[in-house]
């Protein structure tokens, strides 16, 4: 972003502090404008074009395994999906160790969390976005966490069986297949392995460690 000759400022103990610093410097900056994901239409509609590829796989896809965080990539996915492969269920996968955004679709309400505390900080949600649980709304089936340590196995099995380093939000619907085997066995089932936002220590740490 740096390169593109963007200003970054790191701001906030987690993703909603950062959150809710950028929307202030918007507020104070005339012509500024706050991108939210998960209430953004145009973030979702590029995220929709995942389902565009999972498509194009040969035979009929029985479940999708789908990161859910702020809800952009899963109400995309979810959107062309139901629209186009209605029997294909959309299965939305959060981090046990920050629940909010299943919390909040099992109660149909925003649920916000006092806390977030797992490594896959790219979904590690403490205060949801109502737009973004109306969006989910007939378009996720289920939800289903997982913990860090499923998380990490998945990243280690994708390293080791494929060579992709997947950073752990990107991890989470492998972690969910592999954590509920039976619940999907004799399925076909599909998940998006999106982003490798790791560092060299945490590359180490979790995925080249001699101890796996």
């Amino acid at each position: 972003m740096r390169e593109l000759g963007a200003r970054v400022v790191l701001a906030g103990r987690d993703f909603d502090a950062a959150k809710d610093a950028a929307r202030a410097h918007a507020a104070t900056h005339p012509g500024a404008r706050f991108i939210e994901d998960g209430h953004e239409p145009a973030i979702a509609e590029g995220a929709g074009t995942i389902a565009l590829e999972l498509d194009r796989w040969p035979e009929p896809i029985d479940v999708a395994l789908v990161p859910l965080g702020n809800g952009a990539l899963l109400a995309g996915v979810g959107l062309w999906l139901k629209a186009h492969r209605p029997s294909t269920r959309v299965v939305g996968v959060c981090a046990a160790g920050a629940p909010a955004m299943a919390e909040s679709w099992r109660e149909g309400r925003p649920v916000a969390a006092g806390a977030a505390d797992t490594i896959a900080d790219g979904i590690a949600v403490r205060v949801p976005v109502p737009a973004a649980l109306d969006d989910l709304r007939g378009v996720m089936d289920e939800v289903l966490l997982v913990d860090d340590a499923a998380i990490v196995a998945a990243m280690r099995l994708l390293f080791d069986a494929l060579g992709i380093v997947v950073e752990p939000a990107g991890a989470v619907g492998v972690a969910a297949a592999l954590a509920h085997e039976a619940r999907f066995a004799g399925q076909l089932a599909a998940t998006p392995l999106c982003g490798g936002n790791l560092t060299a220590e945490q590359v180490r740490r979790w995925l080249t460690a001699a101890a796996h």
